[in-house]
Parts: C-alpha cells; structure tokens; sequence
C-alpha cells in the first residue's frame, strides 16, 4: 500500500494508532497542536507500553504551522482527537485531502454527521471503537487494551461495503480487531450507549474503572443511565448493534439485558484503566462529556425524551470543568442526590 495517512492528534488513541500503523510499514505522518509531544516524536519517536509489550518506533510528525509550509497530500486521514476539537481540526485538514481521499473520525462521541458538514457525506467513513490508553509525557503511552481486546467497527456513512471501506479495515487492523458493518451509526450510538454508562459517571470520581464500578449504587445508576441513552437511540432510529466482537446472539434479549452485558463486556476490556474524562480533569482540560451523556440529553431533547440520569452527568462534569468542585468519590452522592427521585 503506497496510500498517504494521516493521524490527526497525537494523544493516547492517536499515538498508539500511529505507531502501530508506522511499525507496520505504512506512510503516516502525525499532526498534533501540543508542541512538547511533536517535538518528542521527531526527536525520539513513540514508545506504547502494553500488558503484554511496547511497540517502539520513530515518527513523522509534524506542528499544525508545519502543514501550510509542507503542503502535503493526504488519502486517509484518521482523525483521533477529542470531540470538542473535531470541527476546527476537521477544517484545517481539508484543504490536504485529497480530492478522491477519505476521512475516518477515530474518536469516541457521534460526530460523522458534523465532520460530513465540512468536508463532504462522499469522503467520511465512520468509526466505533474500544482503545483504552493514557498520556501524561510527550512521547511516552500507557496502552491498557492490547492488540487483541482492541476493537474497530468501521462503516460507509450509506451503508455500502466498499473498496475503500476493505482498504480502511486493513489499515486499522495493524492496531486491533475490525469489524464492518453495514449500520455504523446503531454501532455509534451502541457504543455511545456503553461509554454513558462507564464514562460517564466513573469520569466525575477520578478512581479506577474497577473501583467505580464497585461502588455501591453504580450498577443501578449505570443502568439507569443506559436506559435512557437506549430510549433516545431508538427514537432515532438505532438498534443495539454487537461491538467489541460479541455475537448478535449475546445482545438478543430484553433491553436491560443487553444493556448489562454491553456493559460488563467494556469494563474486561478497559479494567487496567481509568477513563478518558478522567485523564481531560487531571489536565485541567474540559472533558468531551458535552458530546456523550450530551449527545443523548440533546437528541432526548429533539424527541421529547426526558434524560435525566445523563443531564445530571453533564452538569456535574461542568462543574468540574468550570472549577466549581473537584473530581471526586464524592460526586456520586452528588449525582445521586440529583437524581435519587427518579431511581
């Protein structure tokens, strides 16, 4: 394969999506807007650590000013950053993707339909995925889920099987296991489900996947929490789709069945973790909540769907942001007492 890549981000899920992808043999260059991580790459490359390994390669990579004065040409483009930075990263790669190119959002959230927007439905292949790792120093990765619990669905926007979506499932099986599928958005939002009921509330405590998932109450607020994100997605149109490689029979059953075992199913394979928000807080940067818990309390909203186990997330997770309290094991009396009414 002599197609161009590009990874756009150079956090956890991007770095260790670029090295993988660099070990490999392919043509990846890397564009970060975090100066320090850039200029660690270009001068030692990346390391990913695993549970069973480390990956240590050297890396093209390249400043978001570098771009307009390299002017280079791109044919995939995988787009590995926070939700809150997919718009204006999305437009600044455009002009460098080619005409016949294609852009895949390798993030977590249900942005496809934004990113469409701007660079057109034609050049967007969407993207579910499970990638757990963690940054704290330029040029170094903590990855918590190895090359087999690593886990891709990958999708035409209309459905379609295609070359180029054959062509995307290679490439991103370097990193893990990849599924097509033919209802990417279900896969979304099935995902997009999961991460509301893990996510979201473990974001606001700042202990471990394994630890917030002991507390007491959280099954039944994790539940609660899916529910609703469930009830939205069907008003939408979405069914529970099988992800991280489980069967269609092992999400046969009654909702809250399902919804336990897509749980359960998420938690074995990020249990050395702590989730994502968790990491934005300790960086003292604002988390993507507004794009999970908020996508299922904005699209409740379009559907005259009450959602509020996952308002009350996004509140709360304001409030960490805005300085107002700490990320804490506290939080979850908090997040109780919000919604104790309504268990």
């Amino acid at each position: 394969m002599n197609k161009k890549i590009a990874v756009v981000g150079a956090g956890a899920i991007g770095s260790s999506v670029s090295a993988d992808l660099t070990k490999a043999g392919l043509d990846v260059t890397v564009v970060d807007q975090w100066p320090a991580q850039v200029e660690k790459l270009k001068a030692d490359g990346l390391i990913i650590r695993m549970p069973d390994g480390e990956v240590k390669t050297p890396i093209r990579a390249l400043h978001l000013c570098e771009l307009s004065s390299e002017t280079p040409e791109f044919d995939i483009v995988l787009l590995a950053v926070k939700s809150n930075d997919h718009r204006w990263l999305t437009e600044l790669i455009k002009p460098y993707l080619k005409a016949d190119g294609v852009l895949v959002p390798v993030q977590n959230g249900f942005n496809d339909d934004s990113v469409a927007s701007i660079i057109g439905r034609d050049r967007v292949i969407g993207c579910a995925l499970e990638l757990s790792a963690e940054i704290f120093t330029p040029g170094e990765v903590k990855r918590n889920t190895t090359h087999k619990t690593t886990w891709f669905g990958v999708g035409e926007l209309d459905g379609y099987h295609t070359p180029r979506l054959k062509e995307i499932e290679a490439i991103l099986g370097h990193v893990g296991k990849v599924e097509a599928t033919g209802n990417i958005y279900s896969t979304k939002w099935t995902k997009l489900i999961a991460n509301t009921m893990t996510m979201g509330p473990f974001g606001l405590l700042g202990l471990g996947n394994v630890d917030a998932a002991k507390m007491p109450g959280m099954f039944e607020m994790s539940v609660a929490l899916g529910k609703e994100s469930l009830e939205v997605g069907t008003a939408m149109g979405y069914r529970m789709e099988p992800i991280f490689g489980m069967r269609a029979d092992e999400i046969a059953g009654p909702g809250e069945e399902v919804l336990i075992k897509a749980m359960n199913t998420l938690l074995e394979h990020v249990s050395r973790g702590r989730t994502a928000p968790i990491h934005d807080h300790m960086k003292g940067r604002t988390s993507e909540m507004e794009y999970i818990p908020g996508a299922v309390s904005k699209h409740g909203r379009a559907h005259g769907i009450a959602t509020p186990f996952n308002d009350a997330i996004v509140e709360i997770d304001r409030m960490i942001n805005k300085g107002q309290i700490k990320m804490s094991p506290d939080n979850f009396a908090l997040l109780k007492s919000k919604v104790g009414s309504k268990q």
